[in-house]
Order: C-alpha cells, then structure tokens, then sequence
C-alpha cells in the first residue's frame, strides 16, 4: 500500500511540477528562440531533433493529459467544458490546455496532496477523526488550486490590458493621423510595445493573413481578453468603420475617456484606503501606542499604591 501511494505521489507531482515548471520557462524559451532565429541556427532541424528540442511538459506529461483527458472527455458535460474553456482562454490558455485536461490537472493535484498527507499520517500516527478531515480538506485545497491559479492569470493579464489600453490608443492615433491604415497603425503597436495588449494583436494580424476578417479577429481579441474597456473600444473601432468616420478621432475619444475612467478608479481607491487602514490602526498600532505612552504611568500608579498599602 506504501508503494503505491508513494508511485502514485510521484506521478501526481510530477505532472502538476511539469505544469508550473513550463509556465516559468515560457518567457525564456521566447527569448532564447527570438535570439537564434536573430543569430541564425546550423540550418533545418529534423523532426525527431525538433521533438527533442521541446520542454519536458510537451514530451511527456502534455501527452499523457491528452489522453487522460480524452478518456474521461466523454464523463465532462457540455455545459461544464464551456465554462472550463472560457476561463482558460480568458487566462491565456496556460500549456495548451483543453477542458478535459485542465479536470484532470485538477484531480491529479487533489491526489497528489492527499497521498502525500496519507505518507504524512502513517508516520506521525494522527488519529482517525483528525486524518478524515485534514484529508478531505487538503484533497479539496489541491482540487482547488488550479482554479485559483487561472483566476489569478487572468485577473493579471486584465489589469495588463488595463493598464496598457491608453498607450496603444495613443500610438493608434498617431500612427493614423500620419496616414497608415489600421492594420500599419496595429503593426506598429505590436513592433514597438510589449505585453498582453500588443501580443493580442500580434495574434489579430496573424490571423488576418491567413484569411480571417478582421472584424471577427478584433471581436474574437475582445471575447479572449474579456475587459470592458477593450470591447467598447473595439466595438467604437468597427462603427466607425462601418459608417466612414475617422478612426483617429474615434482613438482620441476612446482614449480621454479611458484615461477619465482610471483617473476616477485611482480616486476610488484612494477614499477606500483610509477605511482599510482602520482595522490595522485599532488592533494593531493602537495599542502598542497605548502600552508605550501609558505603560510607564501606569506602573508608577501601581508603585505608589503599593507603597500606601
């Protein structure tokens, strides 16, 4: 039974390590292809070299996914695969993941904590009660995990798009007002900024070339990034088009009124902060400030009282 779960621990751990390790790695993969397709290679590489080339995750636990996934595809209502979908592509779509393996990626996490408490318990010897319950609870924490992680990936990379919105509206005007279309102006976007936004429209003029309208790339940008600002900002963009009206103007607009929204967002904020201090300030500042003014009277009170008696 030990081995078991010790073998079962193993593979839960290393795939969802393998999972987390691609995530950091991704940036410097970027990196490190841009600087060989800068400085240029040893010439074509062949299949079975370019499958070597890839990541662990890709080799070994992104196909075991797959099928994991695939086998239990058929058990993952409609309903519920849309819903894991949409969260996914909103946080950036992390290793490729589909639904499916995204479900399992869940449960392997919740297996992993609990055969590594189960490893815990036989050697520390708690009792029953207290190990039905940490059990249950740290399955359901790892089940759990994943979820919280792409709620925060996609929390981050929509405060991203938020905050570079009104730079790449600017850098649209500009770009038009000197006469490029709006394919240039976006192509100019994507050659001088870096970040969320401009690798959303990298995607849209990739997607362009192969045939797609750019209407429904630029909509299809707005549903996968899911912020207001950008929709409504897109959706100026293409009536504008639709009714012959200068997009330079439409750019100016969008982006005082971006640039307003923020303003009055940091100004709500800055009201909320003296209430969220409060609670610091009464339980915690407070009373070392009391126990330091009115410590020492407080003693000598006791001292003279002491000397009267």
């Amino acid at each position: 039974m030990a081995t078991l779960a010790a073998v079962l621990l193993f593979l839960a751990l290393l795939s969802v390590l393998s999972f987390f390790y691609q995530q950091l790695r991704q940036t410097e993969e970027t990196v490190a292809t841009r600087m060989a397709a800068f400085v240029g290679g040893e010439g074509q590489a062949s299949l079975r070299e370019q499958e070597l080339r890839q990541p662990l995750y890709y080799r070994l636990v992104k196909p075991l996914l797959t099928r994991l996934g695939a086998a239990g595809k058929h058990y993952l209502p409609a309903s519920r695969a849309q819903v894991l979908e949409r969260k996914l592509l909103v946080a950036g779509n992390p290793g490729g993941l589909t639904a499916a393996e995204f479900l399992v990626v869940k449960y392997l996490a919740g297996i992993c904590l609990g055969v590594a408490w189960l490893l815990f318990s036989r050697l520390t010897q708690v009792a029953l009660f207290q190990f039905l319950l940490f059990l249950v609870g740290i399955m359901l924490a790892g089940f759990l995990l994943p979820d919280f992680y792409i709620r925060k990936r996609a929390q981050a990379r929509q405060e991203a798009v938020r905050q570079a919105l009104p730079d790449v509206l600017d850098l649209l005007t500009v770009s038009i007002e000197a006469g490029l279309g709006l394919d240039g102006a976006i192509l100019k976007v994507v050659e001088k900024m870096k970040g969320v936004l401009p690798g959303e429209f990298k995607q849209v003029l990739q997607e362009v070339k192969v045939g797609k309208p750019r209407r429904e790339a630029l909509k299809d940008m707005a549903f996968r990034l899911d912020v207001d600002d950008l929709s409504t900002f897109i959706g100026a963009v293409l009536m504008a088009e639709q009714m012959g009206v200068q997009l330079a103007n439409v750019m100016r607009l969008q982006a005082q009124e971006i640039r307003s929204k923020r303003r009055q967002q940091a100004e709500e904020q800055a009201m909320k902060a003296p209430v969220k201090m409060l609670i610091p300030l009464v339980f915690f500042i407070f009373p070392a400030i009391f126990v330091v003014l009115l410590g020492p009277a407080v003693l000598k009170i006791f001292g003279i009282f002491r000397a009267g008696l």
